[in-house]
C-alpha cells in the first residue's frame, strides 16, 4: 500500500495497545497511510496523516457499513472475532446515507450547542459534588494519594449521560465495566469479549423496558417514543445500538480527555500557569490535548466500497479501516516541527480530528468539550498545586490500540 509502490511490511498490532506515539511516529514517517494486521490476523489500514484523514473521513466512498467487509461475512473470519462488536453494531456510527441521517437526526437535538450549554448548571452542580468526593478521598488516604479517574473524571461525564438516558444509578458502574471490556479493553479473549457484549445488550435492554414502563423526559424515553410512534423510523437493534453507542461514547472519551488533560498539565507547569494567569483558556487547553494527547488512537471501522487513493496511496476496496486520530494529532506536516510539544497556545490546535470530520463528527462534541472545560477549571481553581502522586512514565497505560489513556491517575491535592 505504499505510494512509491515499495513494500512495507504490515505492523502487527498489539490487541495490549500502550502508550500510541512512538508507534505513531515510526508509521507515519513511512506514509499517511499504513498496513497493519488486525488482532486475529485480519488484514486491514490505518490512515495516519491530518489531511489523509481528514481526506478519507469526509469521503463519500468510504462506508461505516459492515457489509462493504466481505470477509466478516463469507466464513474468513471466525464468528468470535473480538472486533466483530464494532462491525456488527447497529447504529449511526455504523450506517450510512439516509440511514445515517435518520438516526443521527433522532438524536442531534439532544446535543447542539444550544441544548448542552443548558446542561452547565447541573455539570457544574456534579462537578462540586465530586471535588468534594476527591477531596475527602486524599484526606483519607494515608499517603493523601487518591485516584482521580475514579473520583472525579469518571463519574463527571458518566453521571451526565446517565441523566441524559434516563439510566437509573445502580446500573452505572456495572455499564462502565461492561463499555470498557466491550469498547475499550482490546486484549481481551474472544469468550471473554462475547459474554460482555450479551450482558451489555442484555442491560440496555432492561434499562429501555423500565423507561417503556415509565416513560420520562429523558433521550431513550423520547427514543422509544419515536420508534413506537413509527414503527419505520427506528428497530429494537437500533434503539439498543444508539443507547449503547451514547453511552460508551458519552462517557469514555471524556473520561480519558479529561485525565490526559491533566496528566498534560502536571508534567507541564509552564503551561498551567498561562491558564492560570489568563493567557490562555481552558479550552485552549481542551484543544490542545485533543491533538496532542486525544482520547481515542485508532478507532475501527471504515471500509472502502471502491479502490480508494488517499494522499497518493491506494486502499483496496474493502479494506477495514482504522482513524489514527492520535497519528494525526502530532503530524508534523500540518502542526509544524514541534508537533510532539504540548502548547495550550498553538494556533492548528482547535483544528484537530479527535472529534472526526464530515458526516460522522461526533455528535456528542459539544458536550465533551463542556464537560471537560468546567472540569478543569474548576479542579485547578479548588486544587492549583495538584500533581501527579507517581512519575508520569510509570502511570499504567490503557490495555487497548482504541483507547488512549492510563488505567489509574493518582494525584496529591496539594503539595508537601
Amino acid at each position: 500500500m505504499s505510494p512509491d509502490n515499495t513494500h512495507t511490511p504490515a505492523h502487527v498490532i498489539d490487541p495490549a495497545g500502550g502508550c500510541p506515539h512512538a508507534l505513531n511516529a515510526r508509521l507515519r514517517a513511512q506514509g499517511p497511510v499504513a498496513d497493519v494486521v488486525l488482532p486475529g490476523g485480519v488484514p486491514g489500514a490505518v490512515v495516519l496523516g491530518h489531511e489523509a484523514l481528514k481526506e478519507f473521513l469526509a469521503h463519500p466512498d468510504a462506508a461505516k457499513d459492515a457489509r462493504h467487509f466481505p470477509p466478516l461475512h463469507d466464513g474468513t473470519i471466525p464468528a468470535d472475532w473480538p472486533l466483530r462488536v464494532f462491525a456488527n453494531a447497529q447504529g449511526m456510527h455504523t450506517a450510512d446515507g439516509a440511514d445515517h441521517r435518520r438516526l443521527r437526526s433522532l438524536v442531534g437535538n439532544a446535543f447542539t450547542a444550544r441544548q448542552v450549554e443548558r446542561l452547565r448548571p447541573r455539570i457544574e452542580e456534579l462537578t462540586a459534588g465530586l471535588l468534594e468526593d476527591l477531596g475527602r478521598a486524599a484526606a483519607e488516604a494515608p499517603d493523601g494519594v487518591a485516584d482521580l479517574r475514579t473520583h472525579f473524571a469518571l463519574p463527571l461525564p458518566m453521571s451526565v449521560i446517565c441523566e441524559l438516558l434516563g439510566v437509573d444509578p445502580e446500573h452505572r458502574g456495572r455499564l462502565h465495566h461492561l463499555s470498557n471490556t466491550v469498547i475499550i479493553a482490546t486484549d481481551t479473549t474472544p469468550a471473554e469479549a462475547m459474554a460482555a457484549v450479551r450482558e451489555l445488550v442484555e442491560l440496555m435492554g432492561t434499562i429501555a423496558a423500565a423507561r417503556r414502563e415509565a416513560p420520562g423526559d429523558d433521550l431513550t424515553s423520547a427514543l422509544i417514543a419515536a420508534r413506537e410512534g413509527d414503527g419505520d423510523r427506528l428497530s429494537e437493534a437500533e434503539l439498543i445500538g444508539t443507547m449503547r453507542l451514547m453511552l460508551v461514547a458519552g462517557h469514555e472519551t471524556t473520561l480519558n480527555l479529561i485525565s490526559n488533560a491533566v496528566r498534560a498539565l502536571c508534567t507541564h507547569r509552564d503551561q498551567l500557569a498561562l491558564v492560570q494567569e489568563g493567557k490562555a483558556t481552558w479550552s485552549d487547553v481542551v484543544d490542545e490535548t485533543l491533538r496532542w494527547d486525544g482520547p481515542v488512537s485508532w478507532f475501527p471501522f471504515r471500509y472502502p466500497t471502491r479502490d480508494l487513493t488517499v494522499d497518493g496511496t491506494v486502499i483496496p476496496q474493502g479494506t477495514p479501516v482504522l482513524a489514527g486520530y492520535t497519528a494525526a494529532g502530532r503530524d508534523e506536516a500540518f502542526h509544524g516541527p514541534d508537533a510532539d510539544r504540548f502548547d495550550v497556545t498553538r494556533p492548528t490546535a482547535a483544528r484537530n480530528l479527535s472529534f472526526g470530520h464530515g458526516a460522522h463528527y461526533c455528535v456528542g462534541a459539544p458536550l465533551a468539550r463542556l464537560e471537560a472545560t468546567i472540569a478543569l477549571e474548576r479542579l485547578f481553581t479548588r486544587f492549583p498545586d495538584l500533581d501527579l502522586a507517581v512519575a508520569e512514565p510509570e502511570l499504567p497505560h490503557q490495555r487497548s490500540f482504541i483507547g488512549n489513556s492510563v488505567e489509574s491517575l493518582p494525584v496529591r491535592l496539594s503539595r508537601g
